[in-house]
């Protein structure tokens, strides 16, 4: 059952990853890129400040308008 559990948190966090790439960048090539190494993007984003101040819920938020 954990298995399973893992597996739906590495899903949502795979859409998460998906979601800040195009928010930011709009590019359809990124976005493939990021989808193929998608846990690295995110470590980046996090590194670089671009889910600080809010935006880490600002980004989901706006795609489920």
């Amino acid at each position: 059952m954990s298995n399973r559990n893992s597996g739906i948190a590495y899903f949502i966090l795979g859409i998460y990853a998906l979601m800040i790439s195009w928010y930011y960048n709009h590019s359809l090539i990124i976005l493939i890129l990021c989808y193929i190494f998608w846990p690295l993007y995110l470590v980046y984003e996090i590194l670089t400040g671009h889910l600080s101040h809010g935006m880490w819920k600002t980004i989901p938020e706006h795609f489920l308008k």
